[in-house]
């Protein structure tokens, strides 16, 4: 039976490239986004999955009153299997980013593009590289009338690209009784070319403004102020102090320390001749798992009482976000050695479990104990003009889980 899929698969260029034309041409974006949500694309969805012949499909909406329709939706369908106790989940996300200047597409955003292997529009990888593997599997199982080892799950989620609040959060914080201890998550998100790239652990985030109050002066009379600027600046040149005081390392991230990074600085005065009486920037950093955040804000925090100690200015903290990582995959976990398997039939490619320093939903289904691998098969383009998908990635993809349903 499953050479017969695997053959199958082969012949779903036309039905893939259809599939994608008619998502590229649904731009559902969140509110967020500027947009009305995902419902037609959920519709769209949900038909498309009917008229498969798979009337396994639950509908789990987050109310939101922004959004057109009043809730984001978010659908769980089915493909049974022989046993009927564990599931295969795939979980796919259906919003977008906006397409952004126009100018810099070689053409319409939401009208696919194909030139030979590859397809162009937004969405087309990022997250149709979620989406359309697992339909073009079940269309073949269920026109074929094929019955998998276990049950292929399909989860199509909303407001991945902002925070997945409405999405994957809400499916796992109030329905996650749809899930067994026994069940495997692929989530298509992320992922190398060569499909090697297993994302297992997630680095913590933290978001820190800091501001930097002195008092503002004529700069041709400095003693009669106290320049933020400069304060400020030494402030900046301390946080690198943060890579000593949180020097361990771990090879499964790429960089494999924490990293403690000012970014952003918002603007102070307009006009030369007059000195800053406040300063106020940003510090980015992407903490090991194992260290503390409240630790790291504290470490912060130190460093501007020597700041007001020495400079004569007072500094004030905003935590925009403190995200501590989610307990990683274990790299031995089944999720990761089955793929790591199927990967290799398919591709002939040797895996490896790695860490990021962004986040995916993943964690969402790590904090409640299920082990969750993020992979695919993808160029990495994600949020770019002229995104673009390879068709025999897609295609390839869908034979990887394939093989997860039917080897043993």
């Amino acid at each position: 039976m499953k050479q017969t899929v695997l053959d199958a698969i082969d012949k779903q260029r036309d039905s893939l490239i259809d599939l994608q034309r008619q998502l590229v041409a649904i731009p559902a974006l969140g509110p967020d986004n500027g947009g009305k949500g995902e419902k037609e694309k959920a519709d769209f969805l949900i038909e498309y999955l009917q008229k498969l012949g798979c009337n396994n499909i639950t509908e789990l909406n987050a109310p939101d009153d922004r959004a057109e329709a009043g809730y984001r939706p978010n659908i769980l369908a089915m493909v049974p299997g022989t046993d009927l106790d564990r599931t295969l989940w795939v979980i796919g996300h259906m919003d977008i980013v906006p397409a952004g200047e126009r100018e810099l597409w070689d053409s319409d955003p939401f009208e696919l593009r194909v030139e030979g292997d590859e397809m162009f529009g937004r969405g087309v990888e990022d997250d149709h590289a979620g989406i359309v593997p697992p339909l073009m599997l079940a269309k073949v199982l269920l026109e074929n009338d094929i019955t998998p080892n276990f049950n292929l799950g399909l989860i199509f989620v909303a407001d991945e690209e902002t925070g997945s609040k409405y999405g994957l959060g809400h499916v796992v914080e109030e329905h996650s009784d749809y899930f067994g201890e026994n069940d495997l998550f692929i989530i298509p998100d992320m992922g190398a070319e060569d499909s090697s790239m297993i994302e297992i652990a997630e680095k913590s985030s933290l978001w820190v403004k800091v501001g930097v109050i002195g008092k503002q002066c004529h700069a041709s009379t400095p003693l009669d102020g106290v320049n933020s600027l400069v304060a400020a600046s030494a402030f900046i040149l301390r946080v690198n102090d943060l890579y000593d005081e949180y020097p361990d390392e771990d090879d499964l991230f790429e960089p494999a320390v924490s990293t403690f990074e000012p970014t952003k600085k918002d603007a102070n005065v307009p006009n030369i001749n007059t000195i800053a009486g406040k300063d106020v920037f940003y510090i980015d950093s992407r903490v090991l798992p194992h260290y503390s955040l409240d630790d790291v804000v504290e470490s912060i925090k130190s460093i501007g009482a020597d700041i007001e100690l020495e400079y004569g200015v007072k500094c004030e903290f905003d935590v925009l976000q403190a995200e501590q990582a989610a307990p990683a995959t274990p790299a031995d976990a089944e999720v990761v050695t089955r793929l790591s398997k199927a990967v290799k039939t398919v591709y002939g490619t040797d895996c490896k479990p790695v860490g990021i320093g962004g986040g995916t939903v993943a964690a969402f289904l790590r904090r409640k104990g299920f082990g969750a691998a993020a992979w695919a098969t993808m160029i990495g383009n994600p949020h770019q003009p002229n995104e673009k998908a390879r068709i025999s990635h897609q295609l390839g993809d869908a034979k990887v889980l394939t093989e997860m349903l039917f080897t043993d």
